[in-house]
C-alpha cells in the first residue's frame, strides 16, 4: 500500500557526474562481493545531492522497463543468459543512455478508502499499443485478495523527459 506508483528514467535529479560515481559504486559494490550478473544497486540521494547505499538486489525490480528503454537492452534476457552459465554482453561503461523513459504502475486499490487493495471482476482491459504495457491480467479476469494489488505497468520512452510524458498520458487517456 506504500508502493512506488511512477518511475522515470533517468532520474531529473541525478546529473551525468553523479550518475558515473553512483554508477562506479554500484560496479564496486558488485564487485566486493563477486556477484556478475543483471541486479540493481539502489541508492538514497540527500538534498546537498550526496548519495548512500540502501541495498544491492541479484534480481531484476519492477522499474527495470524504464532502464531497457532507455538503454535498449534486455535486461531480463541479459538475467536468463547469465543464469545459464552466459556473459553479460556489455560492460557497465558500455551502456548508454537514450531519451527518457516513464512508467505508471495500475493497481487494483480503492482510492476513496484508504487505497486498500479491492477485488472483483475486470470488466474491460483495452491497453493502448502504442506504449510498453506490461501486465498479468485480461478482461474478465477475477482479481482475488491472495496476491499484491499491482495489475500492470504502462511505459513510454520518448527523446525528453517531456516527450515521455505525453505519450504516457496519451497511452492512459486511451487505456
Amino acid at each position: 500500500r506504500h508502493q512506488k506508483v511512477i518511475e522515470e528514467a533517468p532520474s531529473p535529479a541525478v546529473d551525468a557526474e553523479l550518475r558515473a560515481a553512483m554508477g562506479a559504486a554500484a560496479v564496486e559494490a558488485a564487485q566486493a562481493i563477486g556477484y556478475v550478473g543483471a541486479g540493481t544497486v539502489e541508492f538514497l540521494l540527500d538534498g546537498d545531492g550526496r548519495f548512500y547505499f540502501l541495498e544491492m538486489n541479484t534480481r531484476l525490480q519492477v522499474e527495470h522497463p524504464v532502464t531497457e528503454l532507455v538503454t535498449g537492452q534486455d535486461l531480463v534476457a541479459w538475467q536468463l543468459d547469465v543464469a545459464s552459465g552466459g556473459r553479460l554482453p556489455l560492460s557497465q561503461d558500455e551502456v548508454r543512455i537514450d531519451g527518457h523513459a516513464i512508467e505508471v504502475r495500475l493497481y487494483a486499490e480503492d482510492a476513496h478508502a484508504g487505497f486498500l487493495p479491492q477485488t472483483g471482476r475486470i470488466a474491460a482491459w483495452r491497453p493502448d499499443p502504442s506504449v510498453r504495457i506490461d501486465a498479468g491480467i485480461a478482461e474478465g479476469q477475477e482479481v482475488t485478495p491472495f496476491y499484491d494489488p499491482m495489475l500492470a505497468k504502462v511505459i513510454a520512452h520518448g527523446r525528453t523527459r517531456e516527450e515521455a510524458r505525453r505519450k504516457l498520458l496519451r497511452a492512459l487517456v486511451r487505456t
